[in-house]
């Protein structure tokens, strides 16, 4: 029995051991906001593939949409020593004090979904994974040229001013109507929406009431095109003679484009940007390369094709 015993508790110190030397990984991750519902899918993403590796443990901030508190978290995560950090970036322009701060350190970094400034050349040990938003705003932009037959008058609904994503999306609006087929197309105004659809909705009202006349609502993303829509009903405007388009392909977003008043939207693959970003912060924590940009492709849906997204 005493042998028994002796064998029982040095089997339950090895295996205190063993549990001991599995170091367990901590990655930090900032996210610009937990209320954007595009967002919470991709947190959803991170979170479901930290769930697959039990030796791993996030620690998850909310920015709430402030450049400071975003960089003060990322300091905090440098200064508790966590192996990896998660970064979807608040402003583009004020990641290079992020970058900075994870080099210096030695910890890797990852950016997922809002590029950072530096994407273009990203330094060794940090990554950006997302989906490229020259194909998000042209895809989006075509497949409403193609609804108004090349011709009509544009609103464009757009995301905050400093957000590089906001302004690449704005940016392919213009280059797609600028060439053929879609010359004959029109931005007749755009107006800050910040991606938010109480604001799409405020913007929509106004144009309404201005009596500004217009074939189409470009939004830069699903947020802001369901505002419009909201808008554009409660106000009895007719959608069959409206063009409204969106990006992100968000369960909302689906929703009203299978009620018909959703024309457009593109979809970015939120769930596995999350999951790829955290994947590549592993990565890079256990001493392996990666990409300095990591592309999870968009794809375009109408209601052609949205069951195959819903």
């Amino acid at each position: 029995m005493q042998t028994t015993l002796k064998t029982t508790m040095a089997a339950c110190l090895l295996a205190t051991f063993a549990q001991a030397a599995q170091a367990e990984t901590r990655i930090g991750v900032s996210m610009t906001s937990f209320d954007n519902p595009f967002l919470t899918i991709l947190l959803n993403g991170i979170r479901a593939e930290a769930a697959r590796h039990e030796d791993l443990e996030l620690v998850v901030e909310d920015a709430q949409l402030d450049v400071a508190r975003q960089l003060n978290q990322v300091q905090n995560m440098v200064a508790n020593g966590v192996d990896a950090i998660v970064v979807n970036a608040v402003d583009g322009a004020a990641t290079p004090a992020m970058t900075q701060l994870a080099v210096d350190a030695g910890i890797p970094l990852v950016y997922v979904n809002h590029p950072p400034a530096e994407h273009a050349a990203m330094p060794a040990g940090t990554s950006f994974v997302g989906s490229n938003e020259v194909d998000s705003g042209t895809m989006q932009t075509r497949a409403v040229c193609e609804m108004l037959g090349g011709t009509g008058k544009i609103l464009v609904l757009m995301g905050p001013l400093e957000n590089e994503a906001s302004i690449i999306r704005t940016r392919d609006i213009e280059e797609v109507i600028a060439a053929d087929p879609c010359t004959g197309m029109q931005i007749i105004d755009r107006q800050v929406g910040n991606w938010n659809r109480t604001q799409g909705a405020d913007l929509t009202t106004n144009w309404l009431t201005s009596g500004v006349a217009f074939d189409a609502i470009i939004a830069n993303n699903d947020e802001m095109a369901i505002g419009a829509i909201q808008a554009l009903k409660s106000a009895g405007r007719d959608m069959d003679s409206v063009v409204v388009a969106g990006i992100d392909a968000t369960p909302d977003g689906l929703a009203a484009m299978a009620a018909g008043d959703l024309d457009v939207t593109v979809f970015q693959n939120a769930t596995r940007q999350g999951e790829v970003a955290l994947a590549t912060a592993r990565s890079l924590a256990a001493g392996q390369p990666a990409e300095g940009n990591i592309w999870v492709p968009f794809e375009p849906v109408t209601p052609r094709n949205m069951q195959d997204y819903q």
